[in-house]
């Protein structure tokens, strides 16, 4: 499993917007071959930044899968006009885990 993360700090006073955007997006991405799950968080101390988590089967479902699709352009259009900065992804893979 990779674990797909994301910080995304959202332009100030648009946290209900993109919300509703991201309910909407949702499920491009859960369509796709390889998605397992995903969770987004909001920040306690600062109400516009968020955490994406996505759990992939395997990274190149997300590289190759999902960012060479035409639902990856569907979920540019509806969120990344949210962002400031852009933000940066990274993948992770598993080493312990309890729980």
């Amino acid at each position: 499993m990779t674990l797909e993360l994301a910080v995304l700090d959202v332009k100030p006073g648009q946290a209900t917007e993109f919300e509703a955007a991201f309910a909407e997006a949702k499920s491009l991405i859960a369509s796709m071959p390889g998605f397992i799950g995903l969770e987004l968080q909001r920040c306690v101390e600062a109400d516009h930044r968020y955490v994406l988590l996505v759990r992939w089967n395997r990274l190149e479902d997300h590289i190759d899968g999902f960012r060479k699709s035409p639902e990856y352009e569907r979920w540019r259009s509806l969120l990344h006009h949210f962002y400031d900065p852009f933000p940066a992804v990274e993948h992770y893979e598993p080493v312990v885990a309890l729980g």
